[in-house]
């Protein structure tokens, strides 16, 4: 069987696949669709995958809610991103609405406010040999939306300089 990496795929039987996405799972954090992808990888069937999902779930391997609460805290505290970044890429990683809110109500406020400011005194550093006013505020503005950060929070940021 030929897989997308340009190499011949092992076909695993799911009690070889088994203990190899166990130690997947285990290693870091997964998504549900990452360890889909995976299980297809082996080249297992969609009734197969389902049976070793569910196990998986049943042994507390894989946990949606706990991946996505890792995966912003992470890119928050790492990237410093901010929230709509975030929930688009957890969107991408086909993480459920439930889960996602659950991930952004773990970002602190107060630090999530911080971090906001931070970014917004950095880049007016960087900003000093512009002299119009509107296209610096443009341009803080710009970057905080590529950050991730919501338009109402930049708004009221940039109202306080």
């Amino acid at each position: 069987m030929y897989s997308p990496k340009g190499k011949y795929a092992e076909k695993l039987t799911p009690q070889q696949a088994l203990p190899k996405i166990k130690h997947y799972c285990a290693y870091q954090e997964r998504c549900h669709q990452e360890v889909k992808d995976k299980l297809y990888g082996y080249g297992l069937n969609s009734k197969e995958v389902d049976e070793l999902l569910s196990r998986l779930i049943e042994e507390n391997y894989l946990n949606e809610e706990r991946f996505a609460i890792h995966f912003a805290g992470g890119k928050f505290r790492m990237k410093k991103w901010g929230k709509v970044k975030i929930k688009y890429e957890l969107k991408q990683k086909r993480v459920t609405d439930y889960c996602i809110r659950k991930a952004l109500a773990s970002i602190d406020e107060e630090v999530y406010m911080v971090v906001l400011k931070k970014h917004l005194a950095d880049k007016l550093k960087s900003l000093g040999a512009e002299k119009n006013i509107f296209i610096r505020k443009r341009k803080l503005q710009d970057y905080l939306i590529q950050k991730g950060f919501e338009s109402d929070l930049i708004r009221e940021a940039l109202l306080e300089l």
